[in-house]
């Protein structure tokens, strides 16, 4: 009776170091003796025990850093660059297959297309266009990942850390740009101004009365300060009077 115990025992034993439960968004790669057999779909599963081993690959969207990268632009501007993968494995199979450790294979490439991208281009380039920057980094990177069944879902230019001489170069000339713009409106205000004084003078020469009307408002003006003493140096009848012919 206690043979059968004992037995019984190590055969539950045995079956229970067999079960495995794969979620769904994995899917388990499961090899016998170290040689690849199949790939396990989500569910109870059952393995042989010390025979057939599984590895786990997660088939969602993964995101990593691109650590921050020293890049020197075609411009001999020198900057810290980093920025965001976002990938997804296809066919586990091969990402495990074909590839030592995808993660660290991925970060590499990203880490290297992205200093060959950005050095490549202008400073003004990489700090206006971080969309096409981000997407010239994923067409370089997708051409290996491809093989390993890997999708690159996008690329992204997180963070552009300048030296700070350089920041203030550039908050200086922004600073010139809006004082330029400033005195451009200006300069366009004083001539619109003009024009229009030019008209207006046009319209008053042609009627007396209304270079009269113009010098009453202009000493009602004057006047409204209280401050000051008006003296003409000729009568107001000498101003013309008569509509002319």
């Amino acid at each position: 009776m206690n043979r059968f115990t004992i037995l019984f025992g190590i055969l539950g034993i045995f079956l229970l170091a067999g079960i495995r439960i794969i979620f769904e968004y994995k899917r388990a790669i499961k090899f016998r003796f170290g040689k690849y057999v199949k790939t396990l779909n989500p569910g109870f599963r059952w393995i042989i025990p010390f025979i057939e081993t599984i590895q786990i690959v997660d088939i969602r969207v993964i995101t990593f850093n691109i650590d921050s990268q020293e890049v020197m632009t075609e411009d001999n501007v020198p900057c810290s660059i980093d920025g965001v993968v976002f990938f997804k494995i296809n066919d586990p199979e091969r990402a495990v297959l074909e590839v030592e450790e995808y993660k660290f294979a991925i970060t590499q490439l990203a880490q290297a297309a992205l200093r060959d991208v950005c050095g490549k281009v202008e400073l003004d380039t990489i700090l206006s266009k971080r969309e096409e920057m981000g997407k010239n980094i994923k067409e370089i990177v997708e051409l290996e990942t491809k093989e390993w069944g890997i999708e690159i879902n996008d690329v992204k230019i997180k963070d552009i850390q300048l030296p700070e001489n350089m920041r203030r170069m550039m908050a200086n000339q922004a600073e010139a740009e809006r004082s330029r713009r400033a005195r451009i409106i200006l300069a366009l205000a004083e001539e619109q101004a003009a024009a229009k004084l030019l008209e207006a003078g046009k319209l008053i020469d042609q009627s007396p009365s209304a270079i009269k009307l113009r010098l009453y408002q202009t000493l009602s003006n004057i006047a409204a300060e209280k401050n000051s003493t008006i003296l003409f140096p000729f009568p107001e009848e000498m101003l013309p009077n008569q509509e002319p012919a």
